[in-house]
């Protein structure tokens, strides 16, 4: 049985990733618990005199860091991103991601694409040899039966995810889609399925984040230290 992870791995993670920011630069921010702290060490950096805007990837984002005082400017108003700060659900051995318990992976992939570095902040239990989590596809609701459908010739097992806090009905993201989960157990060749599931109709995006193992940096907060991976 694993152990519960604590809120300071989280924090010492978090903070360590804000710390990487310098003055001037255009921060991308992620959605998460963990990234969470990066905000909170980014609004007392900002306080103390540090000069950044920052990109969320959703509403929530949006909301957290506007009521931190953190500068904010929409995506379309910025060339480039100098550094994006951002969570993970699991981390390979490659740097292969599955990211997406939020439902804002859409918009974090197009940030994390925009940006010249990708950090990741996590805990231990989130690194593993091989990525085995569900991978959550965003889709269109006209088209989420036949993408379901396209995920089981996939090998995959799809179930439409209708767990959202305080309400009724499935998960609708930021963007106004719906959100399938496809398991498809050990993923032997993530590149491969990214690809794959990219290329439905009718898919708008996916959890697998499989093209930024050169400019990602992990950060990963344990108890008492920090370590940093690179790919």
């Amino acid at each position: 049985m694993k152990s519960r992870i604590g809120e300071e791995p989280k924090k010492r993670a978090g903070y360590r990733a804000a710390d990487l920011v310098d003055d001037g630069m255009v921060v991308g921010l992620g959605t998460g618990s963990t990234v969470y702290f990066s905000l909170e060490r980014l609004a007392v950096r900002v306080r103390e005199g540090l000069s950044i805007r920052g990109v969320p990837t959703s509403l929530q984002t949006s909301l957290r860091a506007r009521a931190l005082h953190i500068p904010l400017v929409d995506l379309e108003e910025v060339d480039k991103l100098d550094i994006a700060i951002d969570g993970a659900d699991q981390v390979d051995c490659n740097g292969y991601l599955v990211k997406g318990r939020g439902g804002a992976h859409t918009r974090e992939k197009v940030v994390a694409d925009a940006a010249t570095r990708l950090v990741i902040v996590v805990t231990p239990d989130k690194l593993c040899d091989c990525l085995t989590v569900p991978v959550p596809v965003e889709v269109i609701p006209f088209a989420w039966a036949s993408v379901a459908r396209s995920i089981t010739r996939l090998g995959g097992t799809p179930h439409i995810r209708e767990s959202g806090r305080g309400k009724d009905g499935p998960v609708v993201t930021d963007n106004g889609n719906l959100i399938l989960d496809g398991d498809f157990g050990r993923i032997a060749d993530p590149p491969q399925l990214e690809k794959e599931l990219d290329a439905i109709p009718g898919v708008v995006g996916t959890g697998l984040f499989t093209r930024f193992p050169s400019r990602t940096r992990v950060i990963v907060g344990e108890e008492g230290r920090v370590r940093e991976l690179s790919y």
